[in-house]
């Protein structure tokens, strides 16, 4: 058996192919003060919570997006973060540290770590979480070519505390202060997507993206907003992080959409292990993006005998599932994760004991003791009775798919199945 989370790579954006960043930069250097003694002798990024440090939670969300270089920008008992990562990483993401000798705010940080930028990058909060879809952001509706910043915004009840956004269609033309008044509004949930050209015009020293760079872009209409209604948690002040503390562990658990790939996600013309072979199947590319807007994981498993017949091998069947990724990756989409049997029982060198092959239930078995998988609101879409057969098994539920338009079909079992939207 064998698992993957995959990457995105070239995107369209305004007519001009670019390669597509898989880095994000987090900011994780402030002092959290008004967390009071919890952060005396812990950095605020690593204050457990659901019995995780708080950063954790934001490498898993990156990761499982496909992005694999993930940036620390550490100040405040800086070291303490960089020893939690040393030598960790989420899958196959590398995690570097870079500590501040002295405080520079969020631009100046952005600023001390240009060496090691890509051309384009997302850039998150440390001390907060919004749960979208990450590679909806880059895409280029309704966004101007000259775009230095698009900021991921989310309208709260109460925008008092955080400062409102005003827009005009997808451009963002001023920020209002906090006040002490209630009142709706756009926040920017701190997360957003940067162009490379942007951080050098941040000067050296001590520098607020918030205060001095953005308003100072949106005045030249170069910066731009989208509006996400995501799951969303700040951990700044103490009722929000106790808050945090009760509810990521079941943010955590999610339903899983499992999906057998050839006659399901492409057109089944028999031992595919090439793209010039592949075809995808009316509506994949929708029905993959539709569960990852709705936080559902997406995983494929699949039957690989080509490999056991010695028609392809694992490295050509990997290198497919890459070229996949990408090309759902410039549709904002992604898999979370791919398990595949290798084996046949009448070719190759198939272990006696194999139980990844189904009907078997070992792939779905395997993909749920890594993943933290809502059984009860899971589902797998198949082509075959030995699809539906492991799905049983397992202790989830089958569907048939019958061909058509995949998007279309899962909406048919959706509607069936009101329970399983988040």
């Amino acid at each position: 058996m064998g698992m993957a989370v995959f990457f995105l790579n070239r995107r369209e954006r305004n007519g001009k192919t670019f390669i597509m960043t898989k880095q994000a930069v987090i900011l994780a250097g402030g002092r959290g003060t008004r967390l009071g003694p919890l952060t005396r002798q812990i950095p605020k990024p690593l204050l457990p919570i659901g019995g995780r440090p708080f950063l954790d939670h934001l490498v898993w969300n990156l990761s499982r997006h496909g992005i694999d270089d993930i940036i620390l920008s550490c100040g405040y008992l800086g070291e303490q973060i960089a020893d939690h990562f040393r030598g960790r990483g989420e899958g196959k993401v590398r995690i570097r540290s870079f500590i501040e000798s002295t405080p520079l705010g969020t631009g100046g940080a952005l600023r001390f770590l240009a060496p090691e930028l890509a051309d384009h990058f997302f850039l998150l909060n440390g001390d907060s979480l919004f749960d979208i879809n990450y590679l909806d952001l880059p895409l280029p509706s309704g966004i101007s070519a000259d775009a230095l910043a698009t900021l991921a915004l989310h309208p709260v009840s109460d925008a008092s505390r955080y400062g409102r956004v005003e827009t005009n269609g997808a451009r963002i033309v001023r920020f209002l202060e906090k006040d002490a008044h209630p009142h709706p509004g756009l926040i920017h949930a701190g997360l957003c997507w940067l162009d490379r050209p942007l951080v050098d015009r941040i000067p050296d020293g001590f520098s607020s993206l918030e205060r001095d760079l953005f308003p100072l872009l949106a005045t030249e209409g170069r910066l731009f907003g989208k509006q996400y209604g995501g799951y969303f948690i700040d951990i700044g002040i103490p009722d929000d992080y106790h808050r945090a503390d009760r509810a990521l562990l079941s943010w955590h658990r999610r339903p899983a959409l499992f999906f057998d790939r050839d006659g399901v996600i492409n057109v089944d013309h028999g031992y595919i292990h090439t793209p010039d072979q592949f075809e995808w199947i009316s509506g994949a590319i929708q029905a993959i993006r539709w569960c990852n807007e709705h936080g559902h994981l997406v995983i494929i498993v699949t039957n690989q005998s080509g490999i056991a017949r010695g028609l392809y091998d694992d490295a050509q069947f990997w290198a497919l599932t890459a070229w996949m990724a990408d090309e759902l990756a410039t549709r904002g989409a992604h898999m979370d994760a791919v398990y595949y049997c290798p084996h046949h029982p009448s070719a190759g060198m198939a272990p006696q004991s194999c139980r990844c092959r189904k009907p078997h239930p070992g792939l779905l078995e395997q993909a749920m003791s890594e993943w933290d998988v809502d059984r009860g609101r899971s589902l797998l879409i198949g082509d075959k009775a030995s699809d539906l057969e492991a799905a049983q098994r397992a202790g989830i539920t089958g569907h048939l798919f019958p061909g058509g338009r995949l998007d279309l079909f899962l909406q048919e079992v959706i509607h069936d199945r009101p329970g399983l939207i988040l």
